[in-house]
């Protein structure tokens, strides 16, 4: 399993009973957990004295309760290659922050590629493409690293708080390209503009609409995808990087689409869940999977 060990401001205190106890800064939120299957004692303080807690309702979705919690807020991830990334954070629809921090793996594993061939040619330009991009913590953290990155997702307003962290990282004029569109229809276009990315990153949902409503369901779209994307990829790609949080989508699954997929550039394959560490008892809540190829040289 690939761990997020290295936050200051994240941590996974305890998990119980469906939810988990979370510290975000300053502050300690309540959230559901579809991992979490077991009822251990809730012997940690914040379960009686947190500053958010979202209820999850029985007919589907939920609600916030909140104590004592600010409306915004940030917290701060330094990369392995010390650049260091901030994030602004706002608790909204269905559970979510707008971080997902089990992904601070990945942004170190990619961010170093980025760094190290930039570092063996200053004049290369790292052409990134990230899809399904949320609130941009890849397209941060690949920019920090110095690449050219091209952010694409179908919620004009994950893009728009996608850009206040960038601006919040000191990456306002960075070489980012923020896209509001439809992800497939998107790769569509770039195939027939001719153009090519040397990484693409996608981090799907299982079941999504795009802005004009077209309907993505992960188990019938995504291989198609990453078909397509393979047509994007440059002569001499970096890395391919695929994020799952759909049960039916194992590691081995991921690892299979991507070598059938990118089978004619060689490189290495790998797939693995991905983990936070839980302070309270030295075990790893599982936080879905992460399939990556790298070019070997």
């Amino acid at each position: 399993m690939w761990i997020a060990d290295r936050w200051k401001d994240y941590q996974v205190i305890d998990c119980s009973c469906g939810e988990k106890l979370e510290r975000w800064g300053l502050y300690t939120l309540v959230r559901p957990d579809p991992q979490v299957i077991w009822n251990t004692p809730k012997t940690e303080k914040g379960w009686k004295k947190m500053n958010g807690h979202y209820h999850r309702s029985k007919s589907g979705g939920g609600e916030w309760e909140f104590f004592d919690l600010p409306q915004e807020w940030s917290v701060n991830y330094k990369l392995t290659i010390g650049k260091e990334l901030t994030f602004r954070l706002k608790p909204f629809s269905f559970k979510h922050t707008g971080v997902f921090p089990e992904q601070a793996v990945n942004w170190d594993w990619f961010s170093k590629l980025i760094a190290d061939a930039k570092q063996k040619n200053p004049e290369r330009k790292i052409n990134v493409l990230n899809m399904f991009a949320y609130t941009g913590g890849a397209t941060i953290a690949a920019a920090a690293a110095g690449a050219n990155v091209t952010h694409v997702d179908a919620a004009k307003g994950m893009v728009a708080w996608a850009r206040e962290n960038a601006a919040v990282s000191g990456l306002a004029d960075a070489p980012i390209r923020w896209i509001v569109d439809d992800c497939v229809k998107f790769v569509e276009r770039e195939i027939r503009r001719g153009n090519h990315y040397d990484a693409i990153i996608m981090d799907p949902p299982s079941y999504g609409r795009g802005p004009k409503g077209e309907i993505w369901k992960i188990e019938d779209n995504i291989f198609p995808l990453i078909e397509l994307c393979s047509q994007l990829m440059s002569d001499t790609p970096l890395f391919f990087l695929i994020n799952s949080y759909t049960t039916g989508l194992q590691p081995a699954v991921l690892s299979y689409m991507i070598s059938t997929a990118l089978k004619r550039f060689g490189g290495k394959v790998e797939a693995s869940e991905v983990g936070l560490p839980v302070s309270s008892n030295g075990l790893v809540l599982p936080c879905g999977a992460s399939g990556r190829w790298t070019r070997i040289d």
